[in-house]
């Protein structure tokens, strides 16, 4: 039987296949149909320090080729996360990360702190790149601000800091070298891109937010280039692919690019069994391919 066991830092995966942030809830909302024992980790919604109502609707239209969105952030808050989410996430049979979402770097760093002494956390996923909020790019677009940021996150925590990317930036193989020279431990990449819809007949925009972060199919393209420029750039850093995988070949182009791990975002809308599924298909495209292992299928483009 092939190996599907990943490596993100210092945190073991079963399976390099991850639920992304903001997709699906706290991980126990899809336990009726997801056996989690096959997710390689669950990625929580956002959590800011306080408590977020997120932006006015409509903040979602779908689009031809995947989704606009602009919630905003809407999260609990820290204290609520603490006393009424954290017990479920302890009985989650696979392993948890928090993404973490701030105005500053104190934010971050309350964040990190407060929970890393919590067993049923297992890293964070720092989240300097949603473009939906007011400066929720700005550690993501200056490689100086994202260094900052890591190197006064690294002493906070002793549990797994992975950095979610922005392709919303001139080059981000130096926002990705940038984190990594700040300790961060492993990236993650992409977040949604900057888009708008608009309705033709009002002449108004389709989320009241006026853009959104477009995530699903069409990303995809994007994201694989982002995936392999950045493990270009930092090639001793685990780096788990996000962007519009709809099946077992698109994960694969991540995993050939440099990914070692992807996480599945909008399609837990719409086909949630996919996470179901990954595993023994990647499980049977190894075998075929006589691979005992996926480590030697990452980064493996002939270029």
């Amino acid at each position: 039987m092939p190996n599907l066991t990943t490596q993100l830092g210092p945190l073991p995966l079963t399976t390099p296949f991850l639920a992304a942030s903001g997709t699906f809830g706290y991980g126990s909302e899809y336990a009726p149909i997801v056996d989690l024992s096959k997710v390689g980790a669950v990625v929580t919604k956002s959590l800011s320090v306080k408590p977020r109502e997120g932006n006015p609707t409509p903040r979602i239209w779908e689009t031809s080729s995947g989704m606009l969105n602009a919630i905003g952030l809407e999260n609990c808050g820290l204290e609520s996360f603490i006393d009424h989410r954290v017990p479920d996430l302890a009985n989650l049979p696979t392993k948890v990360l928090v993404n973490v979402v701030g105005d500053s770097i104190d934010d971050y760093a309350v964040i990190c702190s407060a929970l890393d002494k919590v067993e049923a956390v297992d890293g964070f996923e720092i989240n300097i790149s949603c473009p939906n909020v007011k400066h929720g790019c700005r550690f993501a677009s200056d490689p100086g601000d994202c260094e900052r940021l890591m190197k006064a996150l690294k002493p906070t925590t002793n549990k797994l800091l992975m950095v979610k990317l922005s392709p919303n930036v001139t080059d981000i193989a130096e926002i990705a070298r940038a984190a990594v020279e700040g300790g961060a431990q492993a990236l993650s990449l992409i977040n949604t891109l900057l888009g708008m819809a608009i309705d033709v007949k009002t002449r108004a925009p389709r989320i009241a937010n006026v853009t959104g972060g477009l995530s699903g199919p069409g990303i995809r393209p994007v994201a694989v280039r982002c995936v392999w420029q950045a493990a270009r750039a930092c090639p001793q850093t685990p780096i788990v692919g996000i962007g519009g995988i709809r099946t077992l070949g698109d994960a694969l182009e991540f995993f050939i690019a440099g990914a070692c791990a992807v996480q599945i975002g909008t399609t837990n809308y719409l086909d949630p069994d996919l996470l179901n599924r990954l595993p023994g298909e990647l499980d049977r495209w190894l075998a075929a391919e006589k691979l005992e292992a996926l480590a030697p299928l990452v980064g493996s483009l002939k270029a």
